[in-house]
């Protein structure tokens, strides 16, 4: 026994020294491999293996001894699964590490997953990364969907966050972040200067996004610190939140956090944190100010969960309101911003789809500079086609988030067993032939004489998600999208720079908890001579 602990003192120190020198997540997982075999075998020798009985599962590649089909997901694991789809089936299995993963790549299979035992597997595998600050313990994205926490959380977020009359009592305070991109549009084109689209789209956001839930501009365009530093926090969590990490795959390195990745997303996460904390410390004080707080309200986001957790006996606390609002802020700026950055590429790409948007945009509101306000996207028929479209070819959240079964379970015949994770590949779905016609090609009329929506009813079409751990978001994303996509294009036309044709924009992608692209789109705004 003395040797044995010696032996594994040994291989935890080469272990430790190998991760110092190196920051490569392939040498990581070799050596990790090396150490977890060595262990592997002293416990196989002690305590011998208990296997289950033999159960029909997935088909899936060979995977390797003890590290699995770690190396074959690559930098972009959504299309590498496709890729492997294309080979074992629309439901295969992954060894990755210590966890047993099934990749959905059907929407017949998708709707089994999501819909008919949406129950079974609306738990989540939870990242190493996300648990820091407790995150887990206290977001509705995380928490377990059987805990009476996240059912709170939940009917928080549709009545007092995202529903129809929420968001319509604080339209306003995002029409004025509207007005704010078209003066810097419109600053940009008669300078002739090249715009970042990208960075302009997620100021746009964040400022909606902080507006709706604040009442305050957290960032400015051009040159600003304040941009930047939201940005990289946001960005930050959101590719550590997607990142292969090896502690993911093998927990027992958790303590070393060999990546560097735990303290990375800690301090992106306390930034934020911060900021909200600030911010419901201003709101609280003010209320208690005011011995009539209804004069003071603003009537955004904030006043109306304060409104919830200042209730006698609620079990929403600070804590809750924090994580909430972490959550929300991610997924409402990250993903609504890089959608719209790859809306305006694929219509630049693609002169015609653009073109014949202008023509219905000016039909709408008119010729000029006009703001759409959002009850108009419902007269916008193309509009939505081509939002839908982008949605289709670069879906935000290209795997998802991580679901998990909660228990054993058959799936097309195939045994699923408990604490399973399983990945629903929205990005492979959208590439498929057989269920869209010429995949690859941007064509936004496919959905004119179409009844696919965006809601998680029409499971082709999932870049939110469904059931019940759907994005809550979504009405506010859809929003948003299509205003902001309407004022940029509704006055003015686009040209690249320094000449560039449009078809031979860079279309990589930089895989994360969201898809980005991986070279900013830039151009420069002209004014509609129409």
């Amino acid at each position: 026994m003395i040797m044995e602990n010696l032996a594994i003192l040994v291989i935890l120190s080469f272990v430790f020294i190998s991760i110092i020198i190196t920051d490569n997540l392939a040498i990581l997982v070799i050596v990790s491999f090396v150490f977890v075999t060595i262990i592997h075998h002293i416990l196989k020798s002690k305590l011998g293996t208990k296997t289950h009985k033999s159960t029909k599962f997935p088909p899936g590649p060979k995977p390797l001894p003890i590290i699995g089909n770690i190396l074959e997901l690559g930098n972009q694991p959504h299309k590498e699964l496709a890729k492997l789809s294309q080979t074992y089936g629309p439901i295969m299995t992954l060894k990755l590490g210590n966890i047993t993963t099934i990749v959905i790549s059907s929407p017949m299979l998708a709707k089994q997953v999501l819909q008919i035992y949406d129950q079974n597997f609306s738990h989540r595998t939870i990242p190493d990364t996300v648990k820091v600050l407790d995150h887990h313990l206290y977001s509705v994205g995380w928490l377990p969907s059987s805990s009476p926490q996240w059912r709170i959380l939940r009917r928080v977020c549709a009545t007092r966050v995202f529903s129809p009359q929420q968001l319509d009592s604080t339209q306003v305070l995002r029409q004025k972040t509207l007005h704010e991109l078209m003066n810097f549009v419109k600053e940009k084109s008669v300078k002739d200067e090249v715009l970042n689209i990208g960075e302009t789209c997620f100021t746009t956001i964040l400022n909606s996004v902080s507006n709706t839930f604040f009442s305050v501009n957290v960032a400015h365009y051009g040159e600003s610190c304040k941009s930047q530093e939201f940005k990289d926090i946001i960005w930050g969590i959101g590719e550590e939140s997607g990142r292969p990490n090896v502690v993911d795959f093998f927990p027992i390195f958790r303590f070393l956090d060999p990546q560097g990745a735990r303290a990375r997303m800690t301090k992106h996460t306390e930034k934020l944190i911060e900021f909200v904390d600030g911010l419901t410390e201003e709101r609280l004080k003010s209320r208690a100010l005011e011995k009539d707080t209804t004069n003071k309200r603003c009537n955004d986001v904030l006043d109306s969960i304060l409104d919830v957790m200042l209730e006698e006996n609620s079990q929403v606390t600070r804590l809750h309101v924090l994580h909430l609002f972490l959550i929300l802020f991610m997924a409402g700026v990250d993903s609504t911003s890089i959608t719209i950055e790859w809306t305006m590429t694929e219509l630049l790409r693609n002169p015609e789809k653009l073109r014949k948007l202008r023509e219905e945009l000016q039909c709408v509101l008119g010729k000029g500079e006009q703001v759409l306000e959002e009850s108009h996207i419902s007269k916008l028929p193309y509009l939505r086609a081509v939002v839908k479209e982008t949605l289709r070819m670069h879906p935000p959240a290209p795997l998802l988030a991580p679901h998990k079964a909660s228990e054993d379970a058959e799936i097309s015949g195939f045994m699923i067993r408990k604490d399973t994770q399983v990945w629903v590949n929205i990005w492979a779905m959208g590439k498929d032939s057989s269920v869209w016609e010429n995949p690859n090609e941007f064509m936004p009329e496919r959905f004119l004489d179409s009844k696919i929506d965006i809601h998680g009813r029409d499971f082709e079409l999932l870049p939110f998600g469904a059931g019940r751990r759907m994005c809550p978001g979504l009405p506010l994303a859809y929003r948003s999208v299509h205003v902001v996509l309407a004022s940029l294009l509704n006055g003015y036309d686009w040209k690249l720079p320094n000449g560039e044709d449009s078809k031979d924009l860079d279309m990589s992608e930089r895989f994360g908890l969201t898809l980005h692209k991986a070279q900013p789109l830039q151009a420069i705004p002209i004014k509609s001579q129409q």
